[in-house]
């Protein structure tokens, strides 16, 4: 009989897998966001799942709260972006499946050839300070810079999905 963790985690899974399956055959863009969702909420769960309260809260709020809302507005923001009977598929599809299925030959491999260190131990201290410490540490720079570039992209979204005015059209 199946504790409450293994159906918890079975749901994640099936949230995880399932969003991100629809992300690749959906037809519609708005719908494939959509699903992107989904699947991050999956991805919440199992840091659930794993006692990282922290790195849930900043899933959910991140990557669900912040990103995936500016792909919804990035979305709705650009009006016709394909005709009404126009697929999102090329005629190359059958390279991209072909390098899935090495991908999942490599890793299927490479979980089942590694001897992966199973311990209990906990770790000493506070996770959250250590995160901390390290984000505003070692990982300053990078951690600025992409603040900096999310900032232009932001901005950048924001002027291009803005109206022109009468005289800019003109000029």
């Amino acid at each position: 009989m199946p504790d409450i963790t293994q159906i918890v985690f079975i749901i994640m899974t099936i949230c995880t897998l399932g969003g991100a399956i629809g992300v690749v055959t959906s037809r519609r863009l708005f719908h494939s966001a959509l699903y992107l969702i989904l699947s991050l909420f999956g991805v919440t769960g199992y840091y659930v799942l794993l006692s990282a309260g922290f790195l849930a809260v900043v899933q959910l709020m991140i990557y669900i709260g912040a990103v995936a809302v500016l792909i919804l507005f990035a979305i709705m923001f650009s009006r016709q972006v394909m005709a009404a009977g126009q697929t999102q598929r090329n005629s190359q599809w059958w390279v991209s499946l072909i390098i899935a299925a090495v991908l999942l030959v490599v890793l299927v491999f490479t979980v089942n050839t590694v001897a992966w260190p199973a311990s209990d131990a906990t770790p000493t201290g506070n996770t959250v300070e250590q995160l901390g410490l390290t984000l505003l540490g070692s990982y300053l720079i990078p951690f600025e810079v992409i603040g900096v570039l999310l900032t232009v992209a932001l901005i950048g979204a924001v002027i291009l999905a803005r109206e022109k005015t009468q005289e800019e059209a003109e000029s």
